[in-house]
């Protein structure tokens, strides 16, 4: 079983010049390639639009990460600032004449109990 050029760019020329639409075959079954042909589309359509979500979900789970983050270093840098040393620091450097007492300034008494 030999294949002949010949049988070859016969071939080639029936399905590409347009020969293969005119038989019988594609004329009985146009409607099913037709649908073939639109869920093909279909399906790339939405598979670039499934891409593009992804892309966009990828950049904001980035950006949630970095306000994560920036807020983390915001909070830790509160903590540190409000810190009791840190507050006694600065009112050493800005010169105020403030001195922290060690005793409470009033006593809570409890009479009796109430219900």
């Amino acid at each position: 079983m030999k294949i002949k050029l010949e049988n070859i760019r016969k071939s080639f020329i029936h399905v590409f010049g347009g020969n293969i639409l005119r038989e019988n075959f594609f004329y009985r079954n146009m409607p099913f390639i037709i649908a073939i042909v639109v869920l093909m589309i279909t399906f790339t359509g939405y598979r670039y639009n499934v891409l593009q979500k992804m892309a966009t979900i990828d950049r904001l789970n980035r950006e949630l990460q970095d306000a994560r983050l920036e807020s983390l270093a915001i909070s830790s840098q509160l903590t540190r600032a409000g810190r009791q040393e840190e507050i006694e620091r600065r009112v050493r450097e800005a010169g105020l004449d403030l001195q922290i007492t060690r005793e409470p300034v009033f006593y809570i008494e409890r009479r009796g109990r109430r219900r």
